[in-house]
């Protein structure tokens, strides 16, 4: 999907956005897509995607707190407590007989699935929100095409706000 693309479907739902160029990935350059409600106070946030040159779409990442709700094979990913996803995720995969992956960051998810679950501070708790990313020439894993700024902008320890 490109930049444009996305841009009309996140319009068709009522979303308005801010495009801006993030620097280059080597001789590729990435843009930096946010998506918030149009009704929403400025400054928040709902959806972010990632988007290189000729690639395309990459990485989708939404937000805990005011992001839309994103289900995965009937398992709701977004606002929870993160301890309650894992259990339903670890329960779900097992029942399946599918491979259970831990990320770098200990939470659970499916080398299939092409998401990681992450903790964001909401407040004085913390909540899950959903980062998609579709590996592909450039980045062989999943955790390859998740940018930098997603690691580094939203780690809970040490993070307040």
């Amino acid at each position: 999907m490109s930049l444009a693309d996305a841009i009309a479907v996140m319009q068709a739902w009522g979303y308005t956005s801010d495009a801006s160029p993030m620097g280059n990935f080597g001789p590729l350059e990435q843009v930096r897509a946010q998506f918030r409600k149009a009704d929403a106070c400025a400054g928040r946030v709902d959806v972010v995607a990632y988007f290189v040159d000729s690639i395309g779409l990459t990485c989708v990442v939404v937000d805990a707190r005011t992001g839309p709700q994103v289900t995965l094979e009937g398992i709701r990913l977004v606002g929870r407590k993160p301890s309650e996803l894992a259990h339903e995720i670890s329960a779900h995969l097992e029942e399946l007989g599918k491979a259970i992956e831990i990320t770098p960051e200990g939470e659970l998810s499916s080398p299939e699935w092409g998401m990681v679950p992450r903790a964001q501070r909401a407040g004085d708790v913390l909540l899950t929100r959903a980062v998609f990313g579709r590996p592909n020439s450039w980045a062989n894993t999943m955790f390859d095409c998740i940018p930098a700024d997603e690691w580094v902008g939203h780690r809970v320890v040490g993070s307040f706000g």
